[in-house]
């Protein structure tokens, strides 16, 4: 009885650890459009991180105690995965938040657990099932919708806004980002993204400083939004993560994800902003393809005979 209590306790954990590492990422999105009315993209991602750094190391150093040196020679993969992940995508996503709301741009990343396993089976040769594969057109349809503000046809007349076509970028990014990741030598969670933010830090600090940044928040309000977006979605979130996967499969932890875009939906209209039709038809269809194409996440594995 005791072990069974311990799992069922330690799985409950894991699961508000999912909804909260979700419930900051999508913090990310509301407070970024905050943060970028004050901060260029560029010195938004470079306070981030340097921020971020070194709670990152320390908490790393504490809980996994890693080889530094052992780490430091898996640096290609670790360059790739910070030019991808850390830079590549925050540059992208808050670039995006400078042209579209956060709620647009959330809707948009939910479709990134569908444009990933498309690319697991290019890439890595992985199969598709043919409910995966009914769930990704939904899912994509969804998108369309959100695009397009409601009417698809005006795609093919008008094209993506600059905001959708950055976020597009963002979400590839992502997608680059965990394929590395699986392809990756077995490295500790949190000292690799330690190594990766060090990284990504030492590569934009130079073009920062020759470009005349970084640039730092002029208001209280701004001060605010940095130090949440540098503790909960950049520190916290990974540490609530990597908690939840030891306990709970990747692919079903993966599903997870689709709470972002519900949670930055509660934020804005908590926030008063408006939720356009389209955006609420469009999000549900999303999210709706993507549980369908990761459904087998959400079942069992037999139990050993």
């Amino acid at each position: 009885m005791g072990g069974a209590s311990g799992v069922r306790r330690a799985t409950v954990v894991a699961v508000v650890s999912l909804v909260l590492a979700t419930a900051f990422w999508a913090g990310n999105n509301v407070v970024g459009v905050v943060a970028v009315r004050e901060l260029d993209p560029m010195s938004l991602v470079l306070l981030r991180w340097c921020l971020a750094l070194v709670p990152l190391v320390v908490i790393a150093q504490l809980v996994e105690r890693p080889d530094w040196r052992a780490l430091a020679r898996n640096w290609p993969w670790l360059l790739a995965q910070s030019v991808a992940g850390i830079l590549a995508y925050s540059l992208l996503l808050y670039s995006a938040l400078q042209h579209i709301d956060a709620l647009s741009a959330s809707l948009i990343n939910a479709f990134n657990p569908a444009l990933i396993s498309i690319a697991a089976i290019v890439v890595l040769r992985q199969r598709l099932s043919r409910t995966a594969a009914v769930g990704i057109l939904v899912a994509l349809i969804g998108v369309l919708i959100v695009l397009s503000r409601g009417s698809i046809v005006s795609l093919f007349t008008g094209g993506f806004g600059v905001g959708d076509v950055l976020m597009i970028g963002a979400i590839l990014a992502w997608t680059a980002y965990t394929l590395l990741l699986r392809r990756a030598p077995r490295m500790p969670a949190i000292s690799a993204t330690a190594g990766q933010v060090a990284i990504a830090v030492v590569l934009l600090a130079p073009v920062a400083l020759l470009t005349g940044g970084p640039t730092l928040p002029q208001t209280s309000g701004g001060w605010w939004a940095l130090g949440f977006i540098a503790v909960f979605p950049s520190v916290l979130s990974y540490l609530l993560w990597g908690r939840a996967l030891a306990v709970i499969p990747p692919a079903r932890a993966g599903v997870f994800l689709n709470l972002i875009a519900v949670f930055t939906a509660i934020f804005v209209v908590v926030a008063g902003q408006p939720l356009t039709l389209a955006q609420a038809i469009g999000g549900l269809i999303v999210l709706g393809g993507v549980a369908l194409a990761n459904s087998a996440a959400f079942r069992r594995a037999p139990a050993p005979a």
